[in-house]
């Protein structure tokens, strides 16, 4: 993967420990993937959970704390509270695919079903995976690290750039 290599001890500039620190524990997918399949009401989650009270409504707290999920009061009675993802929960579920893609093949090892599909033709959905620009699927191996100074330059002009530092200002 080149030379370059992500700073491991800067986790100020890292997504993914901000991202477990508000996902980083098995309830808080269990209930987004409730979420996903339609649930919204406390009481469904605790049913189809099987979670602890005081897990489920500290979990939600946290997600909506998070802006994942939103609560919102029943317009027909105000006493009851639905959950509701969000944008920023929507977002998520690219991720959520990924990782049921990856316990299927290495967990469980079997398949889910249903099988999530495309609604247009009823085929199942593609394995979530890494896409380049133009939207070639991408291997470990064509993957690099680059300082953002160099993102869309060719190696040549990388190179140019090591060797004769002046020529980068030009650009």
């Amino acid at each position: 993967m080149g030379k370059l290599h992500e700073p491991l001890g800067d986790m100020q500039n890292c997504g993914l420990p901000a991202a477990l620190e508000v996902m980083g524990e098995r309830w808080s997918f269990m209930i987004l993937r409730a979420a996903f399949n339609g649930l919204h009401h406390f009481e469904e989650f605790l049913g189809a959970l099987g979670i602890a009270r005081n897990i489920l409504s500290n979990r939600l707290a946290r997600l909506v704390e998070h802006g994942i999920m939103k609560r919102e009061p029943l317009p027909d009675d105000r006493r009851k509270i639905e959950y509701r993802l969000t944008a920023k929960g929507l977002d998520l579920l690219p991720a959520m695919l990924a990782l049921r893609q990856w316990g299927e093949k290495y967990g469980c090892g079997i398949p889910s079903n249903p099988i999530l599909c495309d609604e247009r033709d009823g085929l199942p959905i593609d394995n979530i995976g890494i896409h380049a620009h133009d939207g070639r699927r991408l291997g470990y191996m064509e993957l690099e690290w680059r300082d953002a100074a160099d993102v869309g330059k060719s190696q040549a002009e990388i190179e140019d750039d090591a060797v004769r530092p002046e020529l980068s200002v030009l650009r």
